[in-house]
């Protein structure tokens, strides 16, 4: 029986996407933190439940050819993967994607090619670090793994260096002037997370969420802000009253110059809000919007006259994906539950000056049956949902409408297995689908797939 400080020598025979290898001792997987497929190391047992077995690594006594030393000091837990090699990263992404496909989704097929990020450092367009107090002082920062403990960030290699000036820029501020961090506990304080969002047309926009505002501070936050960070294009307050963990709600409030950045995706400018959805990679997510609408279109992609009538991009967001498909279907609705994505959305179709696009602000399961009922068949239906994936009645009600094609853009290989299976019980079948590493160095990765109705 294995019990707790025991040590063993093992053969890591596999890894979970995180970077845990997996090794077995007396009949038990065990779990060890960054150990690779192939290494053999002595470990030490941390805890022995009835489900799982977690340990250690003591000593490496045969690395990994995919081993890397890790270079960052950070103990966040976001980088979980910087102590592989970037091939091999690829590699560990692409097989836990099939494994969830074959394994949860029941699928022989699996993904042909996994696409690598143009870029693996500094490459995220985004950043949302928690505010707290360290040793009497405001700190920016992560969560520790499994806690609520604030990892100050002296440097970050996945954000941009104006990205980390930008928030040590308020946290100084806050220290300067006895700015007092929200704490969710008393409910006391100020200053809750620090959001950035840039593009790489130039705008960078900073939005610091309060749990009440700065009063008579403002105008002095606004002139240090514009002194000590001259690259912003834009400084907004939210105002979020909300308990729990949700970072932008409320009220929302321009301090100074433009609340939104504008990108450029697939031939398209975008105005993105900070309350839109845009994916974190730019680049990478280009590659993956035109893979969408070739598998949307399926005929003729290299055509630029459109080819099908209809086609229903739920979980729209602010129109990035629904505009690309406009270029080959007659019509395309576009389907978003946050009001402030849709009047993006409806702004970028004018931006772009495409006439083919209408958008409404409704939940996925509430528009799906909305366009049912209304006797609507598109040739395609594009899905792109949160990492929970789609509720069972919206892929009933997807399967009502009998769309010769499903597109299914995924940031959680479980979940989009388990609804793969699902599809295929209401009679579609995955044709193909590909990995895109959205997230270098980090243990997530984005999917796209095509299911056809049998």
């Amino acid at each position: 029986m294995l019990t707790k400080n025991q040590k063993a020598e093992v053969r890591i025979e596999s890894s979970t996407p995180e970077g845990y290898g997996i090794c077995r001792l007396e009949g038990r997987a065990v779990f060890v933190a960054a150990a690779l497929p192939g290494e053999r190391w002595e470990i030490l047992i941390l805890k022995v439940t009835q489900t799982v077995v977690w340990a250690k690594g003591v000593t490496l006594l045969e690395a990994s050819p995919d081993r890397l030393e890790q270079d960052c000091p950070n103990p966040c837990g976001g980088c979980a993967l910087r102590f592989v090699s970037y091939e091999g990263e690829l590699g560990l992404k692409k097989a836990h994607v099939d494994d969830c496909l074959r394994r949860i989704g029941k699928q022989e097929n699996a993904t042909t090619v996994i696409h690598q990020s143009p870029i693996s450092e500094r490459y995220r367009n985004k950043a949302i670090f928690a505010v707290g107090e360290r040793e009497g002082k405001a700190v920016f920062g992560f969560y520790r793994p499994r806690s609520h403990e604030i990892v100050p960030l002296s440097d970050c290699l996945l954000q941009s260096r104006e990205c980390l000036a930008a928030a040590r820029a308020v946290t100084d501020f806050m220290n300067m002037q006895g700015v007092l961090p929200y704490d969710e506990r008393t409910g006391k304080g100020t200053v809750r997370h620090i959001f950035w969002r840039e593009s790489g047309k130039g705008g960078r926009i900073l939005c610091i969420v309060t749990a009440r505002g700065f009063g008579t501070l403002t105008p002095l936050l606004i002139e240090y802000l514009q002194k000590n960070c001259p690259y912003l294009t834009g400084i907004i307050l939210n105002v979020n009253k909300t308990k729990g963990n949700t970072v932008l709600a409320g009220d929302f409030h321009t301090l100074w110059g433009d609340p939104c950045v504008t990108e450029q995706l697939c031939g398209n400018e975008f105005e993105i809000a900070p309350q839109a959805f845009l994916q974190i990679n730019p680049p990478q997510a280009e590659a993956l919007y035109w893979k969408a609408l070739e598998y949307a279109a399926a005929k003729q992609p290299e055509s630029p006259t459109p080819k099908c009538d209809l086609v229903l991009d739920l979980y729209c967001g602010a129109g990035t994906v629904s505009l690309c498909l406009a270029s080959k279907f007659r019509r395309v609705i576009g389907a978003e539950i946050v009001p402030e994505a849709i009047e993006n959305a409806k702004r970028n179709a004018e931006r772009n000056r495409i006439e083919n696009t209408d958008f409404i602000c409704a939940d996925a399961a509430e528009i799906a049956t909305q366009l049912r009922e209304q006797g609507l068949k598109p040739d395609a239906v594009v899905v792109d949902p949160p990492r929970k994936g789609l509720a069972e009645s919206v892929i009933r009600d997807i399967a009502g409408m009998k769309p010769d094609r499903v597109v299914y853009i995924s940031c959680n290989p479980a979940t989009l297995a388990r609804d793969v299976a699902l599809f295929t019980e209401v009679g579609y079948s995955l044709g193909d689908a590909e990995a895109y590493d959205m997230f270098p160095r980090t243990c997530h990765v984005e999917t796209v797939c095509l299911l056809t109705h049998s």
